[in-house]
């Protein structure tokens, strides 16, 4: 493609843009090159690496380039044997370490977000973590080389360090005597030369033996190396040399390390260059506020709300384009400054931009087109220097571009016939026109002639189009009309800026009646546009209503869904752990009987049993007993009687009905006891056999006085856990036996065995009330319960 076509786009500085984004050397080179590219998959693939860098960046941010180095030349030179110094040999560290950074962040992209072109790219880097330690063992961050380097290296950086500051301290001697110090411009050591030397007064040089290494600007001080340390600063100057001997040797060695690994590196640098520039170009995409393009090579072009990439966005009015599909020649017309130029450069310049892997600023769903070339002839190219008028400079260029353009070009022409007179101009320009039209090219031209109006109308594939003016602001307003031709709104402007009514009169009927009816016609033309315009943008703005209530609708039944199923994992939650209660509250009343059992033998207490079947309802989940209920209701055939055999739920037993006492209740014989129990808590088994009388196998539990019981529980001596057991034995027994009151003897003391058995009969369900003893019953050292 012609050089000259990304000049009068203004290309290079979409370029310069692109340059400032890469954070490499390697990048800005990259970027620097780009150039549009004419085979449909190239274009394709250069846009998906774009897309997925601008995936990358929008969801975790770019990768860091930091620390990476054009390391190209050093590697080149330690390839054929030159020795790098420790700078180049720490870029070289440092370009791996980011090398290896930016492997693993696209690597961890990649896992969560498809980047299979970037991915790739950055698998190909080889990790070279080897020789980035073997030099950053030698070399620190600011390019030194270290002690560690080598054994010989610290060795001689002691005797260094050992000789200067043995040199130091006799200096530092020498000056403090009172002899010396009286000779010396300032009580100070410094180096001229490598060599440790003191400032002596230019009038004690004859006193003051040694030798002199340099002098001040005004002469009065000479820096003088002492006699008595020439010998240690000979000896320290040798061991200067030793050290850069032994710093060479390690450089040598560093430098047969990368030269051995030099193809791998050259192609780590430039692939590392070529992420940068990728995502140099996501980053632009990003600040132009830019899409994804669709290409395709078969001419079509459609731009959506296109704007110059160059004009401030607050500036801009984009542009609405299509070419291609029902007309392959757009031809533009109106006033000048309406806009007409910046919009044949809006067309090759975003045609440009995409051809070369880049995003241009557009809507969503844009169009371009994969040109084998785009021509222009834009602006006044009048040329001092060949003596060539506007019009003949505008005929060289467009006679150039009839002899390369291909059906496959697209050509843009500014006020093509322009610079000569009007009436062969507009001929010309027509004639122009209908060659590059016959040839099939992609065309969008700007004139003022109104003939070639006229033309578009003629031809088949050709449309008019114009740019817009604002006739009451007497101002254009930039935006492209397409289908509409434009007006010359002469006669409009003129009137408004305040021309005499008579001479506009006048000059109305020197106007053909011919071309007054196709003013008149594209002033309808233009106001039935304008009706459709706004009925079009009444339906956008109702479909895009639409799309949101529908998004909203989508959102809200998505998180209703989602409550569902946050309310059934929650009640099945809740459901699971009201049944682990419930086992554990049966396993604990399961245990609780074993240990009353082996306390009390097999006497349990009816009380007790009617206590431990009340836990158990507690523990019972409430469903389940809503479910045994319905479906004793569903299973109760006929009203029970005495002798029935019957399922009591509350307690999960079988047993038999002793006798009814009264309409809701029965005594029903449990294994050796009777209890009461609701009729509506039972279930009819089978009925009693005919004349069969009732089995009795087992007597009553009764409650009656017996003279033995004590009246009195002595707890003087125990602790409160055993206390409390006794307690509990004690009312067991004077309750079964209908004692009134009882009488337990803890003692004064600490108070603490009072408190816990107070705390214990207040709790429990056989006291009616308790207090401490009066007079004569034992005081505070006593107290009496009353049972129920």
């Amino acid at each position: 493609m012609d050089d000259k076509i990304f000049k009068t786009m203004e290309y290079q500085k979409i370029i310069d843009q692109l340059v400032g984004y890469s954070q490499t050397m390697m990048g800005k080179q990259a970027a620097e090159s780009l150039r549009p590219v004419t085979d449909l998959e190239e274009v394709k693939t250069l846009l998906q690496a774009t897309d997925e860098a601008f995936k990358v960046d929008r969801l975790k941010g770019a990768p860091g380039f930091g620390g990476i180095v054009d390391i190209t030349p050093a590697v080149k030179r330690a390839r054929i044997g030159g020795t790098l110094n420790p700078h180049e040999l720490l870029g070289v560290a440092t370009t791996l370490e980011g090398s290896r950074r930016i492997k693993r962040y696209i690597a961890s992209m990649e896992e969560e977000h498809e980047v299979r072109l970037l991915f790739t790219l950055a698998d190909s880097l080889s990790e070279q973590k080897p020789l980035e330690d073997a030099i950053k063992r030698c070399i620190d961050d600011s390019s030194e080389v270290l002690d560690s380097a080598s054994p010989e290296l610290a060795q001689i950086r002691r005797e260094l360090r050992g000789g200067e500051g043995r040199i130091r301290e006799k200096l530092e001697n020498m000056i403090r005597s009172s002899t010396v110090s009286k000779m010396l411009q300032d009580q100070l050591i410094t180096i001229r030369g490598d060599r440790f030397v003191i400032p002596v007064k230019a009038e004690y040089r004859a006193h003051f033996g040694g030798i002199v290494h340099d002098q001040s600007g005004s002469g009065a001080t000479l820096f003088i190396e002492p006699e008595s340390i020439v010998a240690m600063n000979n000896k320290l100057r040798e061991t200067r040399l030793k050290e850069e001997r032994e710093i060479e040797v390690i450089l040598q060695k560093l430098t047969a390390l990368v030269g051995e690994q030099a193809e791998l590196l050259l192609y780590d640098s430039d692939v590392l260059g070529q992420l940068d520039f990728i995502f140099a170009k996501a980053r632009l995409a990003r600040e132009m506020k830019a899409t994804l393009p669709r290409m395709n090579d078969r001419g079509y072009l459609k731009l959506r709300k296109g704007r110059h990439p160059l004009i401030p966005l607050e500036q801009v009015v984009p542009i609405d384009v299509e070419l291609g599909n029902q007309y392959t020649t757009i031809i533009v017309t109106g006033p000048n400054t309406g806009g007409k130029t910046v919009t044949l450069k809006t067309i090759g310049l975003l045609s440009l931009m995409a051809m070369s892997g880049l995003f241009v600023p557009t809507e969503d769903g844009s169009q371009l087109c994969v040109f084998d070339a785009i021509y222009a002839d834009i602006g006044d190219e009048q040329s001092i220097e060949q003596s060539l008028s506007t019009f003949s400079s505008h005929m060289t260029n467009i006679i150039s571009i009839l002899k390369n353009m291909t059906p496959k070009s697209l050509v843009l022409l500014d006020e093509v016939g322009a610079g000569t007179d009007p009436a062969e101009g507009s001929a010309l320009a027509i004639a122009i026109l209908e060659h590059i039209h016959a040839l099939g090219c992609r065309m969008v031209a700007t004139t003022h002639y109104s003939e070639l109006k006229a033309y578009a109308y003629e031809r088949k594939a050709v449309i008019n189009a114009s740019m817009e003016f604002d006739v009451n602001t007497l101002s254009p307003t930039y935006r492209l009309l397409v289908g509409v031709p434009g007006r010359s709104n002469a006669f409009a402007i003129a009137e408004r800026l305040g021309l005499p009514e008579r001479i506009l009169e006048f000059a109305r009927g020197e106007v053909k009646e011919e071309d007054l009816r196709v003013e008149n016609m594209i002033a309808s033309l233009e106001q039935n546009r304008l009706g459709a315009e706004q009925e079009r943008e009444t339906a956008e703005k109702l479909r895009r209503e639409l799309e949101v209530l529908r998004s909203r609708h989508s959102a809200e039944l998505e998180k209703l869904e989602q409550q569902k199923d946050k309310r059934l994992e929650k009640a099945e939650e809740e459901a699971s752990a009201i049944v682990a209660k419930a086992r554990q509250e049966a396993e604990k009343i399961i245990e609780d009987l074993r240990k009353l059992a082996q306390e009390e033998g097999a006497a349990v207490k009816q009380h007790k049993l009617i206590a431990v079947r009340k836990q158990l309802d507690e523990a019972e989940p409430e469903r389940r007993k809503k479910t045994g209920a319905t479906r004793k209701a569903a299973n109760q055939p006929r009203r029970i009687e005495p002798g029935d055999e019957v399922m009591v739920y509350s307690l999960n037993q079988k047993g038999h009905v002793v006798e009814l006492a009264g309409s809701k209740e029965a005594l029903v014989q449990l294994g050796i006891m009777k209890m009461k129990v609701s009729l509506d808590d039972m279930e009819l088994i089978a009925s009693a056999p005919v004349n069969k009388p009732v089995q009795r196998t087992a007597a009553n539990v009764k409650r009656t006085r017996d003279e033995n019981v004590r009246t009195e529980l002595d707890l003087r001596g125990s602790n409160l856990e055993e206390a409390l057991i006794e307690v509990d034995r004690f009312i067991d027994e004077a309750y079964l036996a209908n004692l009134g009151q009882i009488y337990i003897i803890h003692g004064k003391g600490t108070g603490i065995l009072r408190s816990g058995i107070s705390d214990y009969l207040r709790r429990h369900k056989h006291i009616k009330s308790y207090r401490l003893g009066n007079y004569g019953e034992g005081g505070n050292g006593v107290t009496v319960a009353e049972l129920k």
